[in-house]
């Protein structure tokens, strides 16, 4: 019995670990978002920084790539004051340049899948720094259909809020592949580690039999 346990507890370990071993952490900044009750539109974010769960980093300063985002309309709230907006044709994408080791082409391509959270984080000077948050949905380019999870630094200098609310993107972070707790792992990735832990169960007990 206490084989089978410390059977039970291992592919209990392994199977987070494997179904998430090709997560990213994506850090960009720079670029231009656009900040209307429509929608918010960010283009030409330049991507800094580019990590894989096994350890492997692209050195920092360097542009990796792009990232590009945009959000369905605003549905409570105020873009001033904070709100929610529709993931309602929403897009999430980033492209890698093909240096350092990052990927060349799209890298990862999908949309939000969740109201995505609009909050003004403060007040310095002339500039409004607020932060968008949100879950995403999309394909990774080894193929693999992942959630993940953005923090978008998002600053507005005054003057350009009064002429057009453009604003630009500081240091923001992405995490593309990782488990969300509340959506689970693939099932996908699940079933190869069930069907070794019924073999090995099924062993155990044969052998446990025997004796």
């Amino acid at each position: 019995m206490r084989q089978i346990t410390l059977a039970l507890g291992l592919c209990a370990l392994l199977v987070p670990t494997a179904a998430w071993a090709d997560g990213i952490v994506l850090i960009n900044q720079g670029g231009t978002a656009i900040l209307t009750d429509a929608g918010i539109v960010s283009t030409g974010s330049v991507l800094v920084g580019f990590r894989v769960l096994d350890g492997f980093k692209a050195p920092p300063g360097h542009s990796l790539g792009s990232v590009s985002f945009s959000t369905g309309a605003l549905t409570s709230g105020s873009i001033l004051g904070g709100g929610v907006f529709s993931d309602t044709g929403s897009s999430f994408v980033v492209t890698g340049s093909g240096t350092y080791g990052v990927p060349a082409g799209t890298i990862y391509t999908g949309s939000f899948v969740r109201p995505i959270d609009w909050t003004l984080v403060s007040h310095h000077g002339n500039n409004l720094f607020f932060d968008l948050t949100g879950y995403a949905t999309g394909t990774l380019y080894t193929g693999r259909v992942v959630t993940g999870t953005t923090s978008q630094i998002i600053y507005v200098n005054q003057n350009q809020w009064n002429q057009n609310r453009q604003g630009s993107i500081r240091l923001s972070r992405s995490f593309v592949g990782t488990p969300d707790l509340r959506a689970g792992p693939e099932p996908g990735t699940l079933w190869p580690f069930a069907t070794g832990l019924i073999v090995i169960i099924g062993a155990m007990r044969r052998k446990l039999s025997g004796a």
